[in-house]
Order: C-alpha cells, then structure tokens, then sequence
C-alpha cells in the first residue's frame, strides 16, 4: 500500500533532509512508498538544469525579501514554492511499478490532469517539456524529480491559491515565452486549497494503486 503523510507549511530545508531519510528507508525496505503534501514558506529551488540568469532578482533583494535561493539535486530548472502552493513528494520505489522514469512523470502529469478537470480547468502536456499547462502558455504545475536505485524523490508543485507574481523573481523553468498561473487564476476565486489536495490525493493514490494491483 502507498502511505500518506501531510507536512503541512514546512521550512524546504526540513522537508529536504526528511526526504533523503525517507528514502533511505524505502530503499532498505524499512517504509512503504509513500505520497507526502506540503506547503513551503517561499523559496527558490534550483535544479540540475538552471542556467545563470535564470534567477533574475538579485541576491542583495532576495535576502531583503527573505526569500532563499536553494540548489538541489532534481531534475528540471528554477521554480518557486510558496504558502497556497500544493508541493507532492511521490516518494515511490519504482521497482514496486514500473521501472521508467519516462513513464513516471507522465502519470504524475495525468494525476494533475484529472484533478484540474474537477475544477473545471483543461490542462494539457506540451511535447519536450514537463509539466502541466493550461492553453498551452500558462503553467500550472512544475514536476522535477530525483531517482537513486528506482527511488524517487522531490516531485509536483501545483499551484492552487498561491502568489504567482513571486515567479517574477526568476525565469520560471528557464522558459521566458510562457506565463505562470494558478486554479484560483484560472476560475477567478479563492479555492480551497485543502479541498484541492484532498482531490489529488485520492486520484494520485487511486491511479498509482491500480498500477501495482495490476502488476
């Protein structure tokens, strides 16, 4: 079975070293795999593909914002998370699915997919990037993720009623033709955000174990 565990607003340098003990667990089989949510105070995370100049306020005005640029070891480029952001670390031991990355981050994208449709929003791939985007221009959901020994760490982070004009700090993904957006965004209103987790907890969980009782 797949664990579930809420970490609610947790510091991102206390959710990364929580991640790496998980996985350490997984990996001896001392945990099953487990789907962790959060929320983050607002940071910039840096993965293995940022370029300089991605990051386009300066350090002197981050600090002032109190806002901390962290680099890690996922995959993809810069992002931003912050409070009303819903962050998903599907800390799964692929061995346990199926062992393509490829595969992963395409299921990941069709869970947030189908929690979008709930709200009424159509949210669609685009070819050669990763993520979920809304009229193919807006993204609305980043996804980098890390894997040692087929297992996975970091993951989604679907905005649903967050600040997106903190992404003007950066240049989100390193893509500067496209725009970021929100749920709240796209319908006009403040959603619930822990309804919108609740949403994509049961999809993800339900779609992921439909896998393994395939398998």
């Amino acid at each position: 079975m797949i664990q579930f565990e809420d970490w609610g607003l947790i510091e991102y340098a206390v959710a990364d070293q929580r991640q790496i003990d998980y996985v350490e667990q997984i990996k001896k089989g001392e945990r099953p795999s487990t789907l962790v949510f959060c929320q983050h105070p607002t940071v910039i995370t840096a993965g293995r593909a940022t370029e300089d100049g991605h990051v386009i306020t300066n350090n002197e005005r981050l600090r002032a914002l109190g806002i901390d640029v962290v680099s890690n070891n996922r995959g993809g480029d810069v992002t931003v998370h912050n409070p009303g952001q819903l962050v998903g670390y599907p800390l799964f031991h692929l061995s346990h699915f199926n062992e393509d990355l490829h595969w992963f981050l395409r299921e990941i994208e069709e869970c947030i997919i189908q929690t979008l449709a709930q709200y009424h929003i159509t949210g669609h791939r685009i070819d050669g990037l990763t993520g979920v985007w809304v009229d193919n221009s807006r993204k609305i959901c980043a996804i980098g993720i890390h894997c040692s020994r087929w297992v996975i760490s970091h993951g989604f982070a679907l905005n649903v009623v967050n600040d997106t004009s903190a992404f003007g700090h950066i240049i989100p993904c390193g893509i500067a033709d496209k725009s970021v957006t929100s749920i709240s965004e796209e319908l006009g209103y403040a959603v619930d955000f822990h309804e919108v987790a609740k949403v994509c907890k049961e999809i993800t969980s339900t779609r992921f174990q439909e896998v393994k009782k395939n398998l």
